[in-house]
């Protein structure tokens, strides 16, 4: 089973919610009781509605307990008190929502940065207009919504459903409290969360119809690889699905290593980057490297700090994501991808990623920059990179600039305009960002890469990850 392109489930903070809620049942299961047993209901259990379209609440309240029973038969854990469920409209959700609040200058400092939010985009503005027509679902604080187009009649989706009760009985099992402080950290391990909560509906849909009888399922359309042709923002969707896309395969390959248990065992030892999800077999001793970023601006610039420092970690996936979304990865996302990971975000210019660093400076007029520091497995990955950066530069229209230090300038009428300085020292690329040619002086002297060291901790996060950890657009 492929879910189609956009379809978001997630696991968020707790969320007041009205809507069609099933009737209270007691909270709490019988440990003892046999594996696959839920309620009244087992996981073999047949529906005379289960051809039907439209569900009244009791039938939905027996699909659910069928589907928790099934879903423990193939987890192998039970799950140990009940879940409540809940179907709102769209527009509901949406109101619930809110408007967003504006994204800090930090914020939108880094995804400029990265060529993946342009300059006169607010990032929340665009992460709420990815997230609010595509959400189909979500689970918070032991409760599940359904997210439909109308509740007149009561429609699920199977592998929505399957999906958020998958996130229930994690956070029963293991909690999914989250300890990653950067976007890549938090893409990481929700690559072990979303991984497993999509893997589980693969395995689900293959007893349908030969072994379990199943609720009819809606066509999805497949995955597409024309993305730059929809209507948001291609690169910002391309780092947001990472976890859906690479998840799966990761868990599988941890399946394959050790069964079950090894899945069980990630979640004390959650994947570290997004270069793990998307090479697998670096999970889990191949660890980021911590970049560190001197401060050399001068007096008129400095580190951006209202609320701690801003710093940042991309990430390969991220990365990969920026590079596609701007034309440099020209091949089919779906070139290489597979049943069970339908983009393909491995690339020669970013697989050999190692660690990165994002720094944020901002002027007496809060006009923002950034120093980018980017580690490399070798000589020639940060090369790889370094050419990748610069035809993205040239393919967003930057002119370089005579002045022998890799520097390039977009127009002022650009949306990225702005003056960037691409430098290679080894297996290390440092990127500065700056409104002006002079000013990427001012942020950071020309002579400040070769003194500085791979080796102290990773600095805090600038909290510019998104706040949805669950399912993601499709």
């Amino acid at each position: 089973m492929q879910r189609g392109r956009l379809a978001l489930f997630a696991v968020v903070t707790l969320v007041v919610l009205s809507g069609c809620t099933l009737p209270d049942s007691p909270d709490q299961f019988d440990t003892d009781r046999e594996l696959g047993y839920v309620g009244d209901y087992t996981h073999d259990d047949v529906f005379e509605f289960d051809d039907d379209g439209a569900l009244t609440e009791d039938q939905l309240e027996a699909v659910k307990y069928r589907s928790m029973a099934r879903i423990e038969v193939l987890r192998g854990i039970k799950f140990e008190r009940d879940v409540a469920l809940e179907v709102i409209t769209r527009r509901e959700y949406r109101s619930q929502r809110g408007e967003p609040g504006s994204a800090s200058a930090a914020t939108n400092e880094l995804w400029r940065g990265a060529f993946i939010v342009d300059g006169e985009t607010d990032v929340n503005r665009a992460m709420d207009d990815l997230y609010g027509g595509a959400v189909q679902g979500y689970y918070t604080n032991n409760r599940i919504v359904i997210v439909t187009d109308e509740t007149e009649e009561i429609r699920i989706d199977r592998e929505t459903l399957v999906h958020e009760l998958v996130h229930a009985l994690q956070d029963q099992q293991f909690g999914l409290s989250s300890g990653g402080t950067t976007i890549d950290a938090q893409r990481a391990e929700l690559g072990l969360i979303e991984g497993e909560a999509n893997f589980i509906p693969h395995l689900y849909d293959r007893r349908c119809g030969a072994e379990w009888q199943c609720l009819a399922e809606y066509e999805q359309p497949p995955a597409t690889s024309n993305l730059r042709e929809q209507p948001f923002n291609v690169g910002l969707f391309l780092s947001i699905y990472t976890p859906y896309s690479e998840g799966p395969s990761f868990v599988d390959r941890l399946r394959e290593r050790g069964g079950w248990a090894a899945v069980d065992s990630a979640y004390d030892d959650r994947p570290a980057s997004t270069s793990q999800l998307i090479h697998p077999e670096r999970y889990p001793d191949d660890q980021p490297v911590a970049v560190s970023i001197r401060d050399r601006s001068s007096d008129d610039w400095e580190p951006y700090a209202p609320d701690g420092e801003a710093r940042e970690t991309v990430g390969e996936a991220t990365l990969f994501a920026s590079l596609w979304a701007n034309g440099v990865v020209e091949r089919p996302l779906t070139d290489g991808g597979t049943e069970l990971s339908p983009y393909n975000y491995s690339h020669p210019a970013t697989d050999g990623w190692a660690g990165d660093t994002f720094q944020v400076y901002q002027d007496d007029d809060d006009r923002t920059g950034h120093v980018w520091k980017l580690a490399w497995e070798s000589d020639d990955d940060a090369e790889a990179f370094a050419d990748a950066y610069r035809t993205l530069l040239e393919n967003r229209g930057a002119n370089a600039v005579d002045d022998g230090d890799g520097t390039y300038r977009i127009p002022d009428e650009d949306p990225f305009a702005g003056a960037y300085r691409v430098n290679v020292s080894g297996d290390t690329v440092t990127i500065v960002g700056a409104p002006t040619v002079d000013e990427l002086e001012e942020i950071r002297g020309t002579g400040a890469e070769q003194s500085e060291s791979l080796e102290s901790p990773v600095a805090p996060a600038m909290g510019a990850a998104t706040s949805h950890a669950g399912t993601a657009p499709a």
